[in-house]
């Protein structure tokens, strides 16, 4: 917009530099895909805000959502109470994933998450 409004920034100066920008973008991403300290950099882990319907106050802190947030995302998934919920997980895009008590089977879909039930059934996985 200010290429467009602006007298002293010339055409050509923000082509140049809307190039730029979509390069760098295209750049970003291409390493993150490809490069894991850059993805490591760039994304974020998967965090457990919720436990067993156990909210986890630290995380909610840490991750800056509300629990206003997290009880919309538990409303959202059909579930009417905490206690019937065994995980709430902000993924690395920004969603609330809600994992019933009643659909959480072993687990295996939360490996990659620290202090998650471990696939085997033997206690909370490694991380």
């Amino acid at each position: 917009a200010t290429v467009a409004l602006s007298e002293t920034v010339s055409w050509s100066e923000g082509a140049l530099a809307l190039t730029l920008l979509a390069g760098l973008q295209f750049v970003a991403a291409w390493a993150s895909v490809h490069v894991s300290w850059v993805r490591r950099t760039i994304t974020s882990e998967p965090a457990v805000l919720l436990r067993h319907g156990r909210l986890d106050q630290t995380a909610l802190r840490r991750e800056r959502i509300s629990e206003t947030s997290l009880r919309q995302a538990v409303r959202s998934s059909g579930c009417g109470g905490l206690e019937l919920v065994a995980f709430v997980v902000l993924e690395t895009n920004g969603q609330l994933s809600v994992v019933p008590s009643s659909t959480l089977g072993g687990g295996s879909a939360l490996g990659d998450l620290a202090g998650a039930p471990d696939p085997s059934g033997s206690g909370p996985a490694a991380g």
